[in-house]
């Protein structure tokens, strides 16, 4: 791992990789603790390399606030990087990112990048003025002098991130954002740099922040959805610690920071408090959705079958990703584009919409409201699928729907990376695997059955262990496991034994949710 001070030095670093590396960022202030390796650690198993940046944005601190003291550990946190499998820190000075410290001090102007006005104006933005543009200018530096794949965010900085989100659309910049759920202790107390700064009395006293926030969502569990009852809740337990000074308690919505009067979809119940004189903050996000369940899983594992069993189970909506893809490969051919022509095709797909309709008997398919359910299931169709699902540009738009219909949950979907990408915020992600031996076991009789009685174990183990690494390194959707995803190994377990532990983690899952 490199200690790297100069954007030179960082991306001579970076194009050492060679290309077709996807690079991950965790944008920190160093001080790292274990809700900033959560981050680490997921980028890791979804990168082929993390960069983590450490600079104490002086840009973000209003001057009655605690640049100056603000935690330092820069030999903790290069240990603790270098542990984990970080490729490179970035730990660059104010002057290297381009921050004259002499300019701010006689309050000279910079370039500064300005997010949505309405966006700042509440939550912490109504206390801590031109915070937000501080760090939407170093944000959009970093994204700038990286170049990630993806970025890794804390929910609990639930502000920061939408801001950031709404910024990278806005400019089209070329990086997907990643959420990472809060990391707490064992008290509940969300992690935080500053915590470091609480004596014991007011690490007890703080509590009350999480306190306030579960209770809140437990009567939004139990179906209430008004802002004024859901406040009244959090309000009431706050008031059993008068030594805490509530800044505020705000229900918003968690993408555009607009208040809310009643939670329709989801709404972020926020706060922001002194406990003695550190500031903390902390958030819950109250959705109103069905779960989520993400089985990923190498060729040959099962997950079809399984996937489908678990839905029926539930009651919930088996997203057949697969079917969607024979749909545009459907479209394409109507349309007459050749299957070479990745810029046409990226046209075509822009303003494809797919739907799957239930009926009393089956689920139906349909695709810019032609219902294309036997059509997309022809032999033309299956000798060309493979190609259309190779290109971004259908991988794009086709995670963009899927994205849409896991708004409301119910869902059950499988792949290569339905957990680690589609949907990250899943409730409940499975691994779905097997030993080569095993599938291989599986597919012989299928593959006999067929007529293709040349073809050995041996040899089709081979293929199974060529395929896992193929789909491994892909550069569009690679099979990997998502960090929170529990694994499941099917060797000699009956379809009705697998899903039936899935179904056993997905309780589980559900009942250990904040």
């Amino acid at each position: 791992m490199r200690l790297l001070e100069t954007i030179a030095g960082l991306r001579t670093a970076l194009s050492e990789m060679g290309a077709g590396q996807t690079i991950g960022l965790v944008p920190t202030m160093g001080a790292l603790h274990l809700g900033h390796q959560s981050l680490i650690k997921r980028a890791i198993a979804e990168n082929d390399a993390v960069v983590v940046s450490i600079f104490v944005n002086p840009l973000q601190f209003s001057p009655h606030e605690d640049l100056d003291r603000y935690p330092r550990d820069v030999e903790r946190d290069y240990q603790l990087c270098a542990n984990l499998g970080v490729k490179a820190i970035f730990a660059p000075t104010p002057q290297e990112m381009g921050i004259d410290p002499y300019a701010l001090a006689v309050n000279l102007e910079t370039s500064l990048v300005i997010p949505p006005k309405m966006m700042m104006t509440g939550l912490c933005g109504a206390f801590r003025k031109g915070h937000f543009e501080g760090v939407a200018t170093i944000v959009t530096k970093l994204l700038n002098i990286v170049q990630p794949t993806r970025a890794y965010f804390g929910q609990k900085d639930a502000q920061q991130l939408a801001i950031i989100r709404r910024l990278v659309k806005d400019l089209n910049l070329p990086v997907e954002i990643r959420s990472c759920p809060i990391v707490r202790e064992a008290s509940g107390l969300a992690l935080s740099s500053r915590n470091q700064y609480l004596t014991p009395l007011e690490q007890k006293q703080a509590l009350v922040l999480s306190r306030s926030l579960q209770a809140a969502k437990v009567t939004f569990q139990e179906g209430e959805r008004s802002r004024e009852t859901l406040m009244a809740i959090a309000n009431a337990e706050l008031a059993k610690v008068p030594e805490v000074s509530v800044q505020y308690l705000e229900l918003v919505d968690p993408d555009t920071l607009e208040p809310l009067h009643r939670i329709e979809t989801a709404g972020l119940l926020a706060i922001a408090a002194f406990v003695g004189k550190t500031r903390l903050i902390d958030n819950v996000i109250l959705r109103q959705r069905q779960p989520i369940i993400a089985i990923d899983g190498p060729a040959g594992a099962g997950k079809s079958t399984v996937t489908r069993r678990v839905a029926e189970a539930l009651n919930l909506t088996y997203l057949d990703t697969g079917a969607m893809y024979r749909a545009i490969t459907w479209l394409v051919m109507r349309s007459r584009i050749p299957l070479d022509d990745e810029v046409g095709i990226a046209e075509l797909v822009e303003s494809a919409h797919i739907e799957f309709r239930r009926t009393p008997t089956q689920t139906r398919v349909y695709i810019n409201n032609n219902d294309v359910t036997e059509a997309i299931r022809t032999t033309e169709v299956t000798a060309n699928v493979s190609a259309i699902a190779r290109l971004a540009a259908v991988r794009r738009v086709l995670v963009r729907q899927q994205q849409l219909w896991g708004e409301k949950g119910g869902i059950v979907a499988e792949g290569r990376d339905i957990g680690t990408n589609v949907f990250p915020d899943a409730e409940c992600k499975i691994y779905l695997t097997a030993s080569v031996s095993e599938r291989a076991r599986r597919r012989l009789p299928d593959l006999h059955a067929q007529g293709q009685t040349d073809i050995d174990l041996a040899e089709l183990e081979r293929d199974i262990q060529q395929r896992d690494y193929s789909d491994s390194t892909r550069a569009i959707a690679p099979l990997r496991q998502a960090s929170d995803a529990i694994e499941v190994v099917t060797d000699n377990l009956t379809i009705e034994e697998v899903t039936q532990r899935i179904l056993q983690v997905y309780q589980k899952a559900l009942s250990q949710s904040f």
